[in-house]
This record gives C-alpha cells, sequence and structure tokens, in this order.
C-alpha cells in the first residue's frame, strides 16, 4: 500500500502554515491549516527538528518516532485530510518513553478540527 503522506516541499506552503493556527504540548508544537492546490487524499505533513536538540542521530531518531507516530494516527484516528501539518519537536522528546509521546500526541491531533 502506498504511503498517505506527504512532506511539504516548497517555502512559501512553510511560511502559510507558520502563520496559521497551532497547538502545542510538552513535545510538539503542531502548526495547521488549509492550502491550496493540495490533493484531498494525502496528507500534507512534514517534521522539523532545529538544532539546538542534538546532533543528527539524535534529531533523526525524533524524526522517526514521529512519522511512525503519524502513520499510527492515521490508521486508527480520524486525522483531518484537508489540513497540512507542520510539526516541530522540542527536547523533551528525546528523554521520553514512545508510549507517551504518542498518546499525547494522538490527543494533539484529536483536538484539531
Amino acid at each position: 500500500m502506498k504511503s498517505k503522506i506527504l512532506a511539504l516541499s516548497q517555502n512559501e506552503e512553510f511560511k502559510d502554515l507558520l502563520k496559521g493556527k497551532k497547538i502545542s504540548n510538552k513535545y510538539v508544537t503542531i502548526f495547521f491549516g488549509i492550502l491550496r492546490n493540495k490533493d484531498k487524499k494525502k496528507i500534507n505533513i512534514s517534521f522539523v527538528t532545529k538544532k539546538k536538540i542534538g546532533n543528527a542521530v539524535k534529531r533523526n531518531k525524533i524524526k522517526r518516532r514521529l512519522r511512525n507516530i503519524v502513520n499510527d494516527a492515521v490508521k486508527n484516528i480520524s486525522i483531518k485530510f484537508n489540513y497540512s501539518y507542520l510539526v516541530i519537536a522540542k527536547p523533551t522528546m528525546l528523554n521520553n518513553e514512545y508510549a507517551n509521546i504518542k498518546e499525547i500526541l494522538f490527543q494533539s491531533f484529536k483536538e484539531i478540527k
């Protein structure tokens, strides 16, 4: 089965989302909004980790965790496909258990209406 997740690619898309609505918790900040010219059958989502968090290995670990959580969220809860998302990770993600992060991110995605 092909993935339903696409990454944001253009600078304007990032700028538009940063001006939009946001939800924040102790692990991530999620910016979301509706983008023009978007495929309604796929979800546009990008993951950002800042260099302050750590070296490339740590940042990639966080991105892998986030990608896995979003894949589970697409299957288990109803994520709005008409929105585009920008997920910015916080340093607290490194030292916490996967199950805790997953539970809190699921709650955040359910809040988005």
